[in-house]
């Protein structure tokens, strides 16, 4: 596994009047991680300033990190997330400007200190309980299965399907083989919660032995609780048999349900 810096030094972007003020004499970097879509620049340097990251995005990606602004400004009131500086949309472009978080990914500590695995994975394990805690009446946004397969579909008929992503499992399945293997799993009875929607160790923010927030939350919203489980879960598998079995246990799901287990992770190849 590789363990090179995410980051490279890059020259300022092309930016809207609005933010570029706000950005003078930053130092940038580009991220290079992560399958947005979007362009992602963290910008730091200034001791008069805390750190910022910069997402840039086009047409649909645009469309998502839309999605994304509204749900970090609802999600801020009950678990830590970046707050929103400042945002600007034109009809087919958009600039989302977001404090930056303290810690390390969960994937780049796994990575780097194997051996915190439990404490990390228990750590996981009790900021998901907390975010399915969230009252479901209070939640404006709908993300549930049904939701996923429509986005799905369009997908494949799109043709935005990356097959050559999938898991080893599913290496050289086609698309559309994971979308009748999909249908094989319905119907589907949800238990909706508040998801974070790609609740993956890139995703999640950690310090001190904790998780101290999330990013990346443009598909949060009210869905089974197996989106955000089987996400963890399968990320989880890279690290050995033990993890993946210690979140379930330590989340409160000895006994998980396989079945939908298996249509989570099928729904996400599709993503």
């Amino acid at each position: 596994m590789s363990h090179s810096s995410p980051e490279q030094t890059c020259m300022q972007a092309s930016l809207p009047t609005a933010i570029g003020a706000t950005l003078a004499a930053y130092a940038w970097e580009r991220n290079k991680v992560g399958q947005s879509g979007a362009s992602l620049h963290r910008l730091h340097g200034r001791s008069d300033a805390p750190d910022l990251f910069l997402k840039h995005g086009t047409g649909a990606i645009a469309d998502h990190m839309t999605d994304e602004m509204t749900r970090l400004r609802w999600l801020g009131q009950f678990v830590p997330v970046p707050s929103v500086v400042h945002f600007v949309r034109t009809p087919d472009q958009a600039w989302l400007l977001t404090s930056a978080l303290k810690g390390k990914t969960a994937g780049e500590l796994l990575a780097s200190r194997p051996e915190l695995g439990p404490a990390i994975v228990d750590a996981l394990a009790a900021f998901l309980r907390r975010l399915h805690a969230i009252p479901v009446e209070a939640c404006p946004f709908n993300s549930d299965h049904t939701v996923k397969l429509r986005l799905a579909r369009q997908r494949i008929d799109a043709g935005a399907v990356d097959v050559d992503d999938f898991d080893d499992e599913r290496a050289g399945w086609t698309a559309e083989q994971v979308w009748a293997s999909l249908q094989d799993h319905l119907p589907l009875a949800p238990d909706l919660v508040v998801t974070h929607g790609d609740y993956s160790l890139d995703n999640l923010l950690m310090h001190d032995g904790e998780v101290v927030g999330c990013i990346d939350v443009g598909g949060a919203g009210l869905a089974d609780r197996y989106q955000d489980l089987a996400i963890a879960w399968n990320n989880l598998g890279d690290y050995g048999e033990a993890l993946p079995d210690r979140l379930f246990l330590q989340y409160g799901l000895p006994f998980p349900d396989r079945r939908k287990l298996r249509f989570h992770l099928l729904l996400d190849e599709l993503f």
